[in-house]
């Protein structure tokens, strides 16, 4: 997809649902995000942040498992685990770590052609080569030059005095 031509090819849509709620809508699906409460949510839910995680962590799940799944291989047992690390200046996700737990009876000889496979998920490679971000206002023109086009490494946070955005996202709404 280009922000510069025509109709997305895929879209999602978030709608305010009160407080620091949102509803997004995928493909006929609902998720729901959140803030926790010692930031001003109800903790309902993830924050975007955590979704942003778990999309990776799930995205080499799913790789794995159709890695396995193709070779015969069992997937019973197949999991992963995923921390993170805040940074500061901007605001964002400044370190990942992904665990993948194999099944058992994966022979040592699959491992590193199923590592290679989970690494290669399209959420790890949207991370490692970032698109083009767009933000604009809805129906209204921008004039030339003051779109905010951001890397998705800019687009992950705007908190204050180095705090993440989901931690400051209600003191600079108010």
């Amino acid at each position: 997809m280009s922000h510069h031509a025509g109709t997305p090819q895929h879209t999602v849509h978030v709608e305010h649902q009160g407080g620091d709620r949102f509803g997004i809508a995928v493909r006929g699906h609902t998720l729901t995000v959140d803030q926790p409460a010692d930031a001003g949510g109800e903790d309902s839910a993830p924050t975007p942040t955590e979704l942003l995680v778990a999309s990776l962590a799930s995205c080499v799940a799913f790789y794995a498992r159709r890695y396995l799944a193709r070779h015969g291989l069992p997937t019973h047992g197949l999991g992963v685990d995923a921390g993170f690390e805040m940074g500061a200046h901007p605001a964002r996700v400044s370190a990942v770590d992904v665990r993948l737990h194999l099944p058992d009876g994966v022979p040592e000889s699959r491992r590193g052609p199923l590592l290679a496979v989970a690494r290669h998920c399209t959420v790890h490679n949207t991370l490692e080569h970032a698109p083009d971000v767009v933000i604009e206002l809805a129906g209204a023109r921008t004039p030339p030059g003051l779109g905010l086009g951001l890397g998705l490494g800019l687009g992950l946070g705007l908190g204050t005095r180095g705090q993440p955005l989901d931690e400051t996202v209600s003191r600079v709404a108010s």
